[in-house]
């Protein structure tokens, strides 16, 4: 396959993943009132369900070689895995309190804490222009959060900002996993199998009975959260992240869509201002990076 097909299906199968997430968070929002830790087991008791097929196929494929755990893999599976975790139940709480496209873009500050987090876990740089992408973006974020003494509308808006570091920081352990050789089947098993045990103490504790409905919207939400995991990390797989990773935004597009049409929301100006700032940012750090990959390699 060419570069430029290669690239193309990047940008597709990157895309594909914005619509699962935004897919998901709707029909975790559309489940209706059932405790947030309770709606995570359920999405990723199903992501592993499907993750524990795709790797026994693969096994009897290829043979188990490239799917066996190393050592050195573990601590940051598990890191990942925890990262993840927060972040996801993060952005559930965030789902279930705010509108779509402001928990949506909350969580999409996640590319701009792995570049953080990368410099801590593998000593990458952050220059000069990606800093003050990041300092601008944080500043975006505070639009949409619009920080008051109002804690009923800040925690929920907090827990969407932690969401984004929780899974800023899991992706810079995915690129570490990946700097090691790590099988990206193993990695979506290990943290959808982490986050299944770690939720399971609530839900015998706390079990809240669900319609048939409800359990199927849950049930759809783990097909959309494998799907999503699935096909970013075939993306990434087809293209460089420099390269692609800006159309990751096009989820704000479709959750700002899905938000109006399901649930009659709007987001207010400042959240508009604060979508434009960090997508604006984004869209800075991708042109300058890929300017600056050109100029490593003339």
């Amino acid at each position: 396959m060419t570069a430029d097909k290669n690239y193309h299906k990047g940008i597709i199968l990157i895309i594909c993943s914005a619509l699962c997430f935004s897919l998901m968070a709707a029909f975790v929002r559309l489940s209706g009132n059932i405790n947030f830790l309770q709606k995570g087991f359920f999405r990723n008791f199903i992501s592993f369900l499907i993750a524990l097929i795709t790797v026994i196929k693969q096994y009897r494929k290829e043979g188990g070689e490239n799917l066996t755990i190393k050592k050195e893999w573990i601590p940051f599976l598990l890191l990942r895995s925890a990262a993840g975790t927060i972040g996801i139940l993060g952005n559930f709480y965030a789902i279930d309190r705010l509108i779509l496209s402001d928990a949506g873009m909350l969580n999409k500050m996640a590319p701009f804490w792995t570049l953080l987090f990368s410099l801590i876990l593998m000593g990458e740089k952050v220059r000069l222009v990606p800093g003050l992408c990041i300092s601008a973006a944080f500043a975006g974020t505070l639009l949409i959060i619009k920080p008051s003494f109002d804690f009923s509308q800040m925690i929920p808006s907090a827990a969407g900002f932690v969401s984004g570091i929780g899974a800023g920081f899991a992706y810079a352990c995915v690129r570490k996993l990946g700097k090691l050789k790590c099988h990206g089947k193993i990695v979506v098993l290990f943290f959808s199998a982490f986050s299944t045990i770690t939720l399971i103490p609530n839900l015998i504790l706390n079990f809240e009975p669900m319609t048939l409905t409800q359990s199927l919207l849950l049930i759809m939400a783990g097909v959309c959260a494998a799907g999503g995991q699935f096909t970013i990390t075939a993306a990434y797989y087809h293209a460089p992240a420099s390269k692609i990773s800006i159309f990751d935004f096009s989820q704000i597009i479709f959750s700002t869509a899905l938000g109006f049409i399901l649930f009659s929301q709007k987001p207010d100006m400042l959240s508009i201002f604060g979508y434009i700032t960090i997508v604006s940012m984004a869209v800075l750090n991708f042109l300058w990076n890929a300017k600056f990959q050109n100029e490593k390699k003339s």
